[in-house]
């Protein structure tokens, strides 16, 4: 990240980095692959796929802190507050988020208003209307004393989880200056896929694959597709969404064929 040089030697930017290694790259795949399918020079979406992955890796900084999820194991390694210390950690998260909108600034992606577009969709899926919120109604599950509604799940998730991943889905079309829609509803169904095959994993997963702990929602009581759902139930759940966001697709016709199988992978991993 040349937006780091000059600053190696600084905790915090140790820390960044270290938040940013590993991961699937799933959100930065979707900008990229949503983008070379429209036709868009790659040149153009790898600062916007950069940004999602650094805007991701802030999550998932202040999602580990003791005062939230309170996690000691992300991707396998130590999290960002138990390698360094909290305060770190808080700060390395907040200059990952600035760092995103800072990428997003870049003038290879294409026109000002292009670039303001997605500064725009961005702040809104990681804030109050999206990834804020789900983790503010995920925080306050944890303390009302009863469990969530499927439906309640749901309106979570779709925050938490599904808004970072709608907005990489569509940056490329946002790029391209194309219709959006079909993207639009392969990332909805793909982001609560996805979340699904996370609660199955915390009931099914070996930590040694999927790098973090396992067993928490469970031992916390909360309410998950899994529990709502039954095992059974969440994994027909998850592979009827795959087919949906595969389905969404279709007017592009082969050249989905890898965000079809991105989507595939999204239920079959084991991390």
């Amino acid at each position: 990240m040349a937006a780091l040089a000059g600053k190696a030697d600084q905790p915090v930017t140790q820390a960044m980095r270290y938040a940013m290694r590993g991961g699937k790259r799933l959100r930065g795949f979707l900008v990229l692959e949503g983008g070379r399918m429209l036709g868009v020079d790659p040149a153009c979406t790898v600062s916007a796929a950069a940004a999602i992955e650094a805007l991701h890796a802030y999550s998932l900084v202040h999602d580990d802190l003791p005062c939230m999820d309170d996690d000691d194991l992300r991707r396998g390694q130590p999290t960002v507050h138990v390698k360094w210390d909290e305060a770190t950690a808080v700060l390395a998260g907040d200059a990952l988020q600035t760092l995103a909108f800072e990428l997003l600034c870049d003038p290879a992606i294409g026109s000002a208003e292009v670039r303001m577009a997605l500064v725009d969709g961005l702040a809104r899926a990681s804030g109050i209307d999206g990834m804020v919120l789900g983790q503010a109604l995920d925080i306050a599950a944890e303390t009302a004393g009863h469990p969530l509604t499927l439906k309640e799940i749901t309106t979570l998730q779709a925050g938490k989880t599904g808004a970072l991943i709608g907005f990489a889905a569509e940056a490329g079309a946002v790029i391209a200056g194309a219709d959006r829609g079909p993207l639009r509803a392969y990332a909805a169904a793909l982001g609560l896929a996805f979340q699904i095959a996370d609660d199955i994993l915390d009931v099914t997963g070996d930590a040694a694959k999927t790098g973090k702990a396992v067993g928490k929602d469970a031992d916390a009581g909360k309410a998950t597709f899994v529990s709502l759902l039954g095992l059974e139930g969440a994994r027909a759940r998850a592979v009827a969404l795959v087919d949906e966001a595969c389905a969404a697709l279709s007017p592009y016709g082969p050249g989905a064929d890898l965000l079809k199988q991105a989507a595939r992978f999204t239920i079959a991993r084991e991390s």
